[in-house]
């Protein structure tokens, strides 16, 4: 495995290898991807895949980072920290969020089957480096928060997980060619609303 000699290729022939293992990993998961379909997408010798990563895993693994850190790179640069209230916060992330996918066409597909991915070789490294970005989340979601205007009956860590939930729904839904996001960023913002409406008190809402 050379990664310094895979960082030391063009940008736009780095780009292309990442486009096509995010691709064919995106459409057919983990077990059924072959280097050499990767190969073949981005116009290099297998070989020269193995040299760059070692490894099937390596690679996949390197993408689900290189995908975290991405979309953490951007919440960063745009999100607005002023921001104290709870759902407009998770408003501001998800629409971040949204427009990576959007700038990155081969990275919906790829995500949602990395959530789902079952398979033993690389699920439990899936879950480490999801599970390493909890720090980051929980300040972008709960920093700075008014947790005044929620209703004294609300638990927060319990409408995390329900967000969780929902936000898992609509990953589902990215494994096709050509989602719509601006479809689902309404939809998601609906879902918030009514969150907000049922979870709030009353002089909040409205």
């Amino acid at each position: 495995m050379d990664l310094e000699r895979f960082f030391c290729l063009p940008e736009e022939k780095q780009n292309s290898i990442i486009d096509a293992a995010l691709k064919a990993f995106g459409i057919n998961g983990y077990k059924k991807t072959s280097v050499s379909d990767i190969a073949a997408a981005a116009r290099i010798s297998k070989a020269m895949v193995f040299h760059y990563f070692g490894t099937k895993k390596t690679l996949y693994l390197y993408l689900v980072e290189l995908c975290g850190r991405t979309m953490m790179a951007e919440i960063d640069r745009h999100f607005d920290n002023s921001v104290t209230d709870f759902f407009d916060r998770m408003k501001i992330s998800s629409n971040i969020e949204f427009s990576v996918m959007k700038q990155h066409a081969a990275m919906p597909a790829f995500l949602a089957g990395m959530y789902f991915e079952n398979d033993e070789e690389v699920k439990a490294d899936i879950k480490n480096i999801i599970d390493g970005g909890e720090d980051f989340r929980n300040r972008i979601v709960l920093e700075g928060v008014d947790v005044s205007k929620f209703k004294d009956t609300v638990n927060l860590k319990s409408l995390i997980r329900m967000l969780q939930w929902i936000a898992d729904g609509f990953t589902k839904q990215l494994n096709v060619s050509e989602p719509d996001f601006d479809k689902f960023e309404k939809e998601f913002d609906e879902c918030l609303d009514m969150l907000r409406n049922n979870f709030y008190k009353e002089e909040y809402v409205g």
